[in-house]
């Protein structure tokens, strides 16, 4: 087995370097383990939108950036329809910028609203499992998990889908 092969746990990795990777809240705990209110730093996560109302984004297009134009007019649309700009939501494009989970969007972002395009809640890092178009609340933040941006786009029953759950999210 070469060097670069070897595994090191999170917990002895955390313990390793934990000056540099390492943010605590209160003191080292007593066992040298992470305790709950200790979080990995993470790298400044790159996101399209200012952020103003704390709505998360979430897509996954690889080999763009942040997403395809035909998906960013739609997602513009949605936005308008809800009397909501980019300028209100954070897009991040989870393909770039790999490694992002509910706990790091809800700390990061301080998201209250997040919406996972295309991006099963299990694989986000969330405990809990939910279908298409369920709004789910969790953590104090309300999730929706729908078919990618463009599925949505191109069928209009996910549409329409879609549609109910913002005008239920958003009380329009």
């Amino acid at each position: 087995m070469s060097l670069n092969q070897i595994q090191i746990p999170p917990a002895i990795m955390a313990d390793l370097y934990r000056s540099s990777l390492v943010e605590t809240n209160e003191a080292p705990a007593k066992s040298g383990r992470m305790t709950s209110q200790e979080t990995i730093v993470t790298k400044p996560r790159k996101y399209l939108g200012e952020n103003q109302k704390n709505i998360l984004v979430l897509v996954n297009y690889p080999g763009t950036v942040y997403l395809p134009d035909e998906e960013l007019n739609f997602l513009t649309n949605m936005l308008t329809a809800c009397k909501l700009s980019l300028a209100d939501v954070a897009v991040v494009n989870s393909s770039t910028d790999e490694g992002i989970g509910y706990k790091d969007a809800i700390t990061h972002f301080k998201s209250r609203i997040i919406f996972l395009f295309g991006i099963a809640p299990l694989s986000f890092g969330l405990p809990v499992d939910f279908p298409h178009f369920q709004v789910q609340s969790f953590a104090n933040v309300t999730f929706l998990y729908t078919p990618a941006l463009e599925e949505c786009r191109k069928d209009g029953v996910l549409k329409s889908k879609l549609w109910v759950c913002l005008r239920r999210i958003f009380g329009i």
